[in-house]
Formats: C-alpha cells, sequence, structure tokens
C-alpha cells in the first residue's frame, strides 16, 4: 500500500491526524520501540478480529495492514468516502443513529495507542460491513417478520466485499452499493418529494364529507380540490364546484389507489384522500427495503405477480408486454400467498387437480362422511392410485384418512383448463379458474393460495409466441384433445411473487395498493424499532 505524508482530512483537524495517524516509523525514535508499536497495531487488530470470520480472513491475508488508520492518500480517502456516504444514509431509509457521522469521528478521535488505532481498525470495517449489508440487501430478515414472506435476500460475502474495497475507488465503490433497479431510484426521489411536503406543512386539511360527486360545490368541495392539488392530481384554482376537471383528477387518484375510476369521491376514495403524508412516507420506507430484498437480476424477461394488486404482468426489457387480473389467497393464516421467487418453466393444458391433503381432510371429508355419494366429480384413489368404492367414511378421522383425491380435466375443474408451473416446495402455481365473476371484485383474495389469473388463454399465448409462430393454434390443438398435456417453455422465465403496497409510475408519482395480509405494517413496525425514523407533520 502506498505512504504519504500525513495530509489532514477534509472531515477532521489537523492536531487529530497528527496525534493518531502519524506513520509508524514516527511514532518512536528507536527501532525497537517502532517494532513494538507495530506488533501491538498487528496483535490489535488480530484479537479485534477474530470473531468475525470475514474480518479475521480479510486481516490475514493482507498482514495485518490497515485501510482506515493508516496516514497515507488511500486510507484518508477511505475514511473521507465513508463519512460522506453515511451521512446521506437517512436518505435510503436506513437507520440514521446507525451511521452517525459524529459518532465515527469520536471513534476516530478516541486513538492514544498502536492498540487503540488497531481496535479501531476493525471496527470501522465493521461498521462498514454493516453499512454495506444494510444498503445492499436490507436491514431486516424478512422470514422473521412474517413467516410467509420466503424470500431468500441475496447476501453478499464479506470478505469479497472487503477485498474488493481495499482495490477501488472508495467513492465510486460506496456509491455502487446502492441497489440499481429503477424503481430504487424513482422511491428515493417521491420519499425525498414527501418528505419535504411534510416539512412544508402536509397535504393540507382533511375532506370532511362522506361523498362527493360532479355538479356538488360547496367548502367540502374545495377541500377536496386543495387536497388533490397538494398530491400533484389538478392544478390549483379557486372554483368550489365539482366540474369535469376535478373528476378526471379523482379518477386518476382512484387508478393510482386500486380503485374503481368512476370519478365519483365515495367513502372509500375520501379516505384514501384523507391518508396522512407520514403514513404514505412508511408505506415508502417498507418499500425501499424490499428492493433491497430484492437486489437480483430479475430476468429480462419475467412475470412479476404483485399480490396487493391483483395483477400478473409479463415484463420484456422493463415493459410490461401482459397484464392480466388476478385472484389470490384470503387473508386467512393457512391461505396466504407466499412471496418469493422461482423459474416458470411449463405449463399443463387440461390438467387434473391432485387436491391438497389440507383441504381434503379440512373441507371434503366432512362432507363425505355425511354423504359418501357427495362430491361426484372428484376421484377418490388409494396410495397406489388406484380409484377407491364410496363406502362409509366416518370411520376415519382428519389424521387415519388413507386416500387422496383428484378433479380430472374438464372446464369445471377448480384449476379451469391451464396451469403455470413453477415447480416449488409451497405447491404453488398460477392457473385459470371457472369462478370468473371473482375478477370484478376491487379486492380478490378468495383462493387458497394459488393465483388465478383472469384470462390465462392470452398468457399461455405470450409465453409461447417466444417458441412458436403460432401459439394460439399450438394451445388449442392441445386443449381440444381433453387430453393432460405438458407444454415445456424452450426457455423458463423467472416469476416473482411479490407484495408492493407503493410503487411508483416510470413518468412520476405514486401508486398505493391495501396491505391486504397486514405485512407491510408489521415490516413498518420493525423498521421502527430498528431505529428507523419517519418524520411527521410539524416535526
Amino acid at each position: 500500500m502506498t505512504k504519504s505524508a500525513c495530509r489532514p482530512s477534509p472531515f477532521m483537524p489537523r492536531n487529530f491526524l497528527v496525534a493518531a495517524f502519524l506513520s509508524v516509523a514516527t511514532l518512536a525514535s528507536g527501532a525497537g520501540t517502532a517494532l513494538a508499536q507495530v506488533t501491538a497495531f498487528k496483535q490489535a487488530i488480530a484479537e479485534n478480529a477474530a470473531q468475525d470470520e470475514s474480518l479475521s480472513a480479510f486481516y490475514r491475508g493482507n498482514g495485518f495492514e490497515p485501510i482506515w488508520v493508516g496516514d497515507g492518500d488511500d486510507d484518508l480517502k477511505r475514511r473521507a468516502a465513508f463519512l460522506q456516504i453515511i451521512e446521506m444514509s437517512g436518505d435510503h431509509g436506513l437507520p440514521a443513529d446507525r451511521y452517525r457521522v459524529e459518532d465515527v469521528r469520536a471513534l476516530l478521535a478516541s486513538a492514544r495507542s498502536s492498540r487503540d488505532r488497531g481496535r479501531i481498525e476493525v471496527e470501522m470495517s465493521r461498521m462498514f460491513l454493516a453499512y454495506a449489508h444494510d444498503i445492499q440487501t436490507g436491514i431486516l430478515t424478512p422470514s422473521r417478520v412474517d413467516s410467509n414472506i420466503k424470500r431468500e435476500v441475496p447476501l453478499r460475502d464479506g470478505l469479497e466485499t472487503l477485498k474488493t474495497f481495499e482495490n477501488s475507488l472508495p467513492l465510486a465503490f460506496l456509491r455502487n452499493l446502492t441497489p440499481k433497479s429503477p424503481e430504487y431510484t424513482r422511491l428515493i426521489r417521491e420519499k425525498l418529494k414527501i418528505e419535504q411536503q411534510i416539512g412544508q406543512g402536509g397535504w393540507g386539511a382533511r375532506v370532511a364529507a362522506g361523498s362527493l360527486r360532479p355538479g356538488d360545490s360547496g367548502d367540502q368541495v374545495v377541500a377536496l380540490r386543495n387536497r388533490l392539488t397538494t398530491q400533484g392530481y389538478l392544478r390549483r384554482g379557486a372554483t368550489s364546484l365539482y366540474d369535469a376537471e376535478m373528476q378526471n383528477a379523482v379518477a386518476e387518484f382512484q387508478r393510482d389507489n386500486g380503485l374503481t375510476d368512476d370519478g365519483v369521491a365515495g367513502e372509500t376514495t375520501i379516505t384514501a384522500l384523507n391518508t396522512a403524508p407520514e403514513d404514505r412516507l412508511g408505506l415508502i420506507f417498507v418499500a425501499l427495503e424490499r428492493e433491497r430484498w430484492m437486489n437480483i437480476e430479475r430476468g429480462k424477461r419475467h412475470i412479476w405477480v404483485n399480490l396487493t394488486d391483483f395483477k400478473t404482468k409479463l415484463i420484456d426489457d422493463d415493459e410490461v408486454t401482459f397484464e392480466t387480473r388476478s385472484v389470490i389467497g384470503k387473508n386467512v393464516s393457512d391461505r396466504e400467498t407466499p412471496e418469493f421467487s422461482d423459474v416458470m418453466n411449463h405449463m399443463v393444458i387440461n390438467p387434473s387437480w391432485y387436491i391438497p391433503r389440507s383441504i381434503i381432510v379440512n373441507e371434503y371429508l366432512p362432507v363425505l362422511q355425511r354423504n359418501p355419494n357427495a362430491l361426484s366429480y372428484l376421484e377418490i384413489t388409494d396410495r397406489q392410485g388406484r380409484r377407491v368404492a364410496r363406502h362409509n367414511f366416518n370411520q376415519y378421522s382428519a389424521r387415519s384418512f388413507p386416500f387422496s383425491m383428484r378433479q380430472p380435466p374438464s372446464p369445471r375443474n377448480a384449476l379451469g383448463l391451464v396451469k403455470f408451473m413453477f415447480p416449488n416446495k409451497y405447491n404453488i402455481y398460477l392457473h385459470d379458474t371457472p369462478a370468473k365473476d371473482l375478477f370484478n371484485r376491487e379486492r380478490r383474495a378468495f383462493s387458497h393460495g394459488c393465483i388465478r389469473l383472469s384470462d390465462p388463454f392470452d398468457f399461455a399465448y405470450a409465453l409461447l409466441a417466444k417458441q412458436t409462430d403460432d401459439p394460439e393454434g399450438l394451445f388449442q390443438r392441445y386443449l381440444r384433445t381433453g387430453a393432460e398435456t405438458r407444454v415445456n417453455l424452450d426457455t423458463p422465465v423467472p416469476i416473482h411473487l411479490v407484495y408492493r403496497t407503493a410503487y411508483t409510475k416510470p413518468t412520476g408519482g405514486m401508486e398505493y395498493r391495501g396491505d391486504v395480509y397486514g405485512r407491510d405494517a408489521r415490516i413498518l413496525s420493525a423498521l421502527r424499532s430498528a431505529g428507523v425514523a419517519i418524520p411527521a407533520v410539524g416535526s
């Protein structure tokens, strides 16, 4: 490592640098004293790094040399870069108190001996790795917040992070730790905008009316206009009439909140409009943490299922090329749709429904015990797959029932006429359904956990279009046979089951959805407990 004469950091007074960062050669007048200083310094590094495998391996590999508390230009630049970056940690929704610039300065200024410098060297690397972990992959462990968040966080190797940092331009390296998704960048921008609005007093007075509609006028229409204006949906104006311009603004707001866009400010719309900006800001903090959990390559072509939005999308090169309404798991503990990523590799046309045991024993066995000939459209089979004659099922309990159940292919099949498979241990997949009426609801949480699609045939055509010139003809030929048929995807497609109550619009602004399962409320609470501070009006 190149050494040079000690120069003052822009963050530290010269007298501190003279005291704490003089080169080893000038710390003592004799070679023996200098050697003792070096030995004490390196021994302190070894002792303080011993409990952390990454730190210990790093310092063993570089001969217990400093990367922070040395007196050369490289160390000075690393210190200055780290201080500059952590000063902005609050912009990312990280716990600002975890990386206080004053604390780092105090730590550096506390050096009184070679052993102190060795201890501080390791502590700086520990803080650096903690920051790198938090900014890259999040503050929280998802499954500890909610057991249905099955997402595997892409943790980085601490040793490799330190080694790369040591040999990189420090400021550029630290900046590059930030997730690179366009969504993360836009969320930061929207976060700063709402924080500024909160600092200026928020979004104005709440709308007190139960409902308002085109043609209405008066003080509450003025309040509605002001609320729409401060949230960016309407130009500032003086009229107290609910006119066509306001109707269009209300409709746009409704679309951004997953509501029926009829332009009428009913109770649900007014409740959404009256949501406090700090509550919206909290959802953005959660969204930033979720983006850090998903700091992965998502695939040039991928499937994006946002559970809170009740929609499934096919994304090609960051553009939505197909979209359909979805039904997700019911808001009951054993039916919630989990969050995870996987790879879709095939579809089954004219599928059988192999009924999960939980449904068999909890829902169907009681029916069969009352009437063994009920549910005649289902086959009951033994362990060898042989059909079982219906008889008295009262001899079985939920634990002892020895049979499986299957619904053969048919238009009445619970899976409809096609299912889309990404084999996983949670037994979750996408599928058709004969219950089409549910897709007209605003909130569509009705299934046992799998995701039902409103337009499954069109989804199949979109997937198959990459491997055949006639995707519809190919699909329909298999469908007409009535036989259960597996069709592989030549190029498997990554699929991401996500849960976003706040996400950006590429053109600017935010969209919000309901917290269907209460997961984001739990994440927000956990973030607060971890020290994340969310500004409030008047704070």
